[in-house]
């Protein structure tokens, strides 16, 4: 079994694994002619959920027209991992229960270099936005991908960054007659059609300043009625290639098994291995039509709703649980967080700060169940052996999201008058980031502390404690756990402050005090 279209073209050959149910052919001319869907972003949460929410509604007859994708930042994904395949992947879902299903993708009928240097793509890129069937342009190019730099609009209408070139591919479906469009983010982060607006029209008010673009243009990119940037909220883990998903193809006689590493260090593969749980929700807030993905699972909705789904996930139901078990794997030196919830204590620890901690004040966003929402993560998502996320890559920037995961808890529950002394283990955890930060874990071995932007200046903050010394000063703490900024409150005034100094006092008492301390509060809990 090779991945390409006269391969799967025999079917009897691909037992065991799902093969498109359309006219690939038929799907591919019809979407070259009248283009309803460019997705720029070619990775591999790409392939692995919007394109296969669209095979889902062509093998059902549902849809007609396949969707183009472009990439405007490692153009080796397009050369290695989509032309020599036919545009073809394979995605595989990892359960749980250690079983998983492979489905070849046949959505993607077009890819393509998002950028003048490569003129043919180029040009063709003009074709599809000036197009008046072209209703969505998405995206799934992480939150820095929105990024502007001051530099980007000196270069005027050849800018190099991927918003830039956007922004030239709008203003050609402007010049074309302006009809209608919906720019759709679809990436992990907060509010994130602004983030798309916000790019767009800073080179848009900027070309029409100095004389590159009618005014018109961003009026145009401003009327509602024309163009919009709706929100989403995005949930599911496609992590790199792993090695013995490969092996268990290798041995179902797929031969396309390799694993890609870009110049730009893409790392990715004629296949894609993710989770089997998956959430898209999406403002209902389309000018041009839209597609029916909600009959593949999409929750279309309201803006209010998706930022609620988003506080549900930030503040209570996923996030936090991933920040208390990158704080505590690290310092007990775990590798991986399927592993860690074979731990009893930590298992404890999420599940009930999940439960008894967290849940009281949850968001509730209606469309989607809270507690369905955290049992899932629980019992399918955390324990999942092929996922190999680690506790180290989770704790990157852990000062930039506590405030979130843990302070808007402790908010609400004072805004609703609850009783904070509730509260245990989410204190145990903003104790133990304490601890974390001395970069010396249970066995008294250093550890790498994973990049953050505020590491060296916190630190220095607890740098006078010392592990193994006993009553040992700590109002050092106070420079900490006072902190606005980091907590998103001061826990000091919220009550919790001397609690989680006498906390950390016990992190700090010796080798194995972080295991001694887990099990003492998880157990009580």
């Amino acid at each position: 079994m090779k991945l390409n279209l006269a391969s799967i073209a025999d079917k009897k050959e691909w037992k065991g694994f799902d093969l498109p149910a359309f006219d690939i052919a038929a799907v591919r001319e019809k979407t070259c002619k009248e283009p309803v869907w460019l997705h720029f972003g070619a990775g591999n949460i790409f392939r692995a959920f919007p394109a296969v929410l669209l095979q889902k509604l062509l093998d059902e007859g549902i849809c007609d027209r396949g969707v183009i994708v472009a990439e405007g930042f490692d153009y080796d994904i397009i050369d290695k991992a989509y032309a020599p395949y036919d545009n073809l992947s394979l995605l595989v879902v990892l359960k749980s229960d250690g079983s998983m299903e492979k489905k070849v993708t046949a959505s993607v009928t077009e890819s393509l270099k998002a950028s003048p240097d490569f003129a043919g793509d180029w040009e063709r890129l003009k074709e599809i936005f000036r197009a008046p069937s072209l209703q969505m342009v998405s995206f799934t190019i992480t939150e820095k991908g929105y990024g502007v730099s001051p530099a980007d609009l000196e270069r005027g209408l050849a800018p190099s960054l991927i918003m830039g070139k956007v922004t030239a591919l709008l203003l050609e479906r402007f010049l074309a007659g302006g009809h209608p469009l919906t720019l759709q983010s679809m990436d992990n982060c907060s509010h994130n059609g602004d983030k798309v607006k916000s790019a767009v029209l800073s080179y848009a008010d900027r070309w029409a300043e100095d004389g590159l673009a009618p005014e018109a243009f961003a009026a145009w990119l401003r009327d509602a009625s024309m163009v919009t940037f709706p929100w989403s909220m995005i949930d599911k883990i496609t992590p790199r290639p792993d090695v013995k998903v490969q092996k268990m193809l290798e041995e179902a006689g797929f031969e396309d098994s390799r694993t890609i590493v870009t110049e730009r260090h893409t790392y990715t593969a004629p296949f894609v291995n993710a989770e089997e749980t998956e959430y898209l929700v999406i403002e209902d807030s389309y000018t041009n039509g839209r597609l029916p993905l909600d009959r593949a699972g999409v929750i279309y909705t309201d803006r209010e709703t998706v930022d609620r789904v988003e506080r549900m996930k930030v503040t209570t139901c996923l996030n936090p649980l991933h920040t208390a078990m990158s704080i505590f794997g690290c310092l007990l030196g775990y590798t991986l967080i399927s592993e860690e919830m074979r731990d009893e204590d930590l298992k404890g620890l999420v599940t009930k700060m999940g439960y008894m901690e967290g849940m009281p004040v949850v968001t509730d966003p209606g469309v989607l169940n809270p507690s369905d929402f955290i049992d899932a993560v629980l019992t399918k998502r955390l324990p999942n052996p092929f996922m190999p996320d680690s506790p180290q890559r989770i704790a990157m920037d852990t000062s930039q999201k506590l405030s979130i995961r843990f302070g808007e808890t402790i908010k609400s529950y004072l805004k609703d008058g609850l009783n904070t002394d509730d509260l245990v283990l989410i204190p145990l955890v903003l104790a133990a980031y304490a601890r974390y930060l001395k970069g010396i874990d249970d066995e008294g071995e250093a550890f790498d502390i994973s990049p953050d932007p505020m590491l060296e200046e916190l630190q220095a903050v607890t740098a006078p404690l010392e592990i193994g010394r006993e009553g040992q000063d700590l109002s050092c703490l106070k420079a900490l756990y006072s902190r606005e900024d980091i907590f998103g409150l001061d826990l000091y005034r919220a009550g919790l402050g001397e609690r989680i100094e006498k906390m950390v006092s016990e992190l700090y008492a010796g080798k194995g005090a972080v295991r001694a301390v887990l099990h003492k509060y998880v157990s009580q809990k």
